[in-house]
C-alpha cells in the first residue's frame, strides 16, 4: 500500500497550493502506524455501506458469481475465470446500468 500510496503523492504533485483528501473506507491499512501519511493529506472514513460513493460495488457478488466457489492453483487460472465472467457480464451491460442508477452518473 505505501508504494501505491507514494506514487499518488508522485502524480498529485500536492503542496501549499494544492491540497488532496484521502477517502478511506474500513480496510486497516489507512489505520496502520507503519503507515507514513503524506504529509497535509488526511486520510477522512467514509461511512459504512456507502455504495454510491463506489458504485463498483454492487458489481461484486456478479463478477464472483461463478468463480467464488472455485479453487484455482496457479493464479493465472484465476484471472483467466475472472476475465471470462468480466467479458460475459459486458455483453449484458443493461444489468449492470441497473445496479448503479445513481442521479449523478453518466446516464442520471
Amino acid at each position: 500500500m505505501q508504494l501505491a500510496l507514494s506514487e499518488v503523492v508522485r502524480a498529485e504533485r500536492s503542496g501549499p497550493r494544492r491540497h488532496v483528501v484521502l477517502g478511506v473506507d474500513g480496510a486497516s491499512w489507512p489505520r496502520s502506524p507503519k503507515l507514513p501519511r503524506p504529509a497535509g493529506w488526511p486520510f477522512v472514513p467514509l461511512p459504512p455501506c456507502t455504495p454510491e460513493v463506489q458504485p463498483a460495488e454492487r458489481l461484486w457478488p456478479l463478477l464472483n458469481e461463478g468463480v467464488a466457489t472455485r479453487s484455482f492453483a496457479p493464479l493465472q487460472g484465476s484471472d483467466r475465470a475472472l476475465g471470462s465472467r468480466c467479458r460475459s457480464l459486458f455483453q449484458r451491460a443493461g444489468r449492470l446500468r441497473a445496479l448503479t442508477p445513481y442521479h449523478w452518473g453518466p446516464d442520471g
